[in-house]
């Protein structure tokens, strides 16, 4: 998946408008106009198309968690430079206050049977022998299952 994909799913999930998308990087204390945001939005078939960089959905991640949960005292989260989709599955379950047992539940919604231990190696270390990959498919199951959470309207 790309991160232009992951943003456009996390808009549509929970019907971010143009303002609120930049108020959301503002959260993660950076400023883009709406046109920046209207370009990572597009297609990629798309002449004004442009690829939102790791570093770019880092800072929307943050903003997200920001506006969820609060900002914390002290100097704010620094965005990663390089995004795994498995540091994409933390920052998502941070925004959303998600618990493991509730995150499963997502999964269950879209038809995919992970066991509890399944999950916590996503959340591992990458240097443990325990860590797993998150893989893209697993990514885009995850993100249609907070869509049936948080837009059930919309169906899959």
């Amino acid at each position: 998946m790309t991160n232009n994909d992951i943003l456009r799913r996390i808009r549509y999930t929970f019907d971010f408008g143009d303002d609120d998308m930049t108020g959301l990087f503002k959260q993660a204390d950076v400023e883009v106009t709406r046109a920046q945001v209207s370009d990572w939005l597009k297609k990629e078939e798309d002449e004004a198309f442009v690829e939102l960089k790791d570093v770019e959905l880092s800072i929307f991640l943050n903003g997200l968690i920001n506006k969820n949960r609060g900002r914390r005292d002290g100097p704010q989260q620094e965005p990663e430079a390089r995004l795994t989709n498995n540091i994409i599955l933390k920052k998502l379950k941070i925004a959303l206050n998600l618990r493991n047992d509730e995150i499963l539940k997502i999964f269950e919604a879209v038809e995919v049977t992970m066991s509890e231990h399944e999950l916590s190696a996503f959340f591992r270390n990458p240097k443990q022998h325990q860590y797993k990959l998150f893989k893209d498919q697993y990514l885009r199951n995850f993100l249609n299952g907070i869509q049936k959470k948080y837009r059930p309207e919309a169906g899959s």
